[in-house]
């Protein structure tokens, strides 16, 4: 059976965790410093498999051997959001969670694909790549397939349509600076563009900007983990299954869009190795600007990790 490490048992790690395990896809080992709530939720997890009647396989625990023959290591390990907080304000906190895992990873699962979903992602994302040493096709990050689905969530709401209509992408940063592409996007065969008005559209997209502040606003205390394991999972499950599938990740680009030493939202196509195939969008002026400019604001933090 394969199996799916996934480093941090909170609640992105934890629900995550849950989501593979009873999928049946994989084995499951849940890995934590704090070693108590780790082993907890391995158990509460698997006293599901009764209910669910599924047959899980999941582990607890804090040590990191555990990753050894890893097929996919999931990273969600870090401090999580606060309100008022921005994702760059993370950065000195998670840089130093991250360079450790990455050492693990380097130990005991170097030739494991690897999904970071730590925030801020797309700066975790590269810092991982430069501190791991793993090929960029086998090492991105989970962030604007989430922005993605967040879209489209919010487009089927406006139209009252079924969410599997709708095929939308996001590029870009998974911050502020992201780049969701109305004319991109497509309800059935027909763009967005052409189904509502130029207000309309620009109301969706500034919602989808703001989702995840909204989200961390509400719940006070931590952010959002339902929609961000779903969006882990549906890259892990495309994996694991060996069907292709496009799938909007933040890779390491190496000329494409004309972006280099970065790690960002694109379009991918996903397989058994990892991404198969950065796809280049066709961008129009407007919209290669914002996306140089999501690609700056990365840099910078990049730059202030010193990698």
């Amino acid at each position: 059976m394969k199996k799916v490490s996934v480093i941090g048992a909170g609640n992105v790690g934890g629900t995550t965790a849950m989501r593979i395990a009873e999928s049946g896809l994989a084995q499951v080992a849940l890995i934590d410093i704090a070693e108590n709530m780790t082993k907890a939720k391995a158990l509460d997890i698997e006293d599901a498999r009764y209910a669910l009647k599924c047959d899980t396989h999941i582990k607890g625990t804090n040590d990191f051997s555990a990753l050894s023959d890893s097929d996919i290591v999931v990273v969600t390990a870090g401090f999580p959001r606060k309100p008022g907080m921005t994702r760059e304000d993370l950065l000195s906190k998670n840089a130093a969670i991250m360079t450790d895992v990455c050492g693990h990873i380097t130990r005991y699962a170097k030739d494991a694909i690897v999904i970071i979903v730590s925030n801020p992602l797309d700066a975790m994302t590269y810092l991982a790549f430069k501190k791991t040493g793993i090929p960029k096709h086998k090492i991105f990050g989970m962030g604007v397939n989430l922005d993605s689905s967040r879209f489209a969530n919010l487009i089927a709401k406006k139209l009252g349509v079924e969410v599997e209509k709708i095929n939308a992408l996001v590029i870009g940063s998974h911050g502020e600076t992201m780049l969701p592409l109305p004319r991109a996007t497509k309800v059935g065969n027909k763009p967005l563009v052409d189904l509502l008005s130029e207000v309309e559209v620009a109301s969706l997209v500034e919602a989808t900007k703001k989702r995840g502040a909204e989200i961390v606003s509400l719940y006070g205390a931590g952010s959002a983990y339902y929609s961000p394991s779903a969006a882990i999972f549906e890259i892990v499950k495309t994996i694991l299954s060996g069907h292709a599938k496009e799938i909007p990740v933040s890779a390491v680009l190496d000329g494409e869009y004309d972006c280099r030493e970065v790690s960002i939202g694109v379009l991918t196509k996903i397989g058994l190795s990892g991404i198969e195939k950065i796809i280049e969008i066709d961008l129009t002026l407007s919209e290669k600007q914002a996306f140089q400019q999501s690609a700056q604001a990365i840099k910078e933090s990049i730059k202030f990790l010193n990698v």
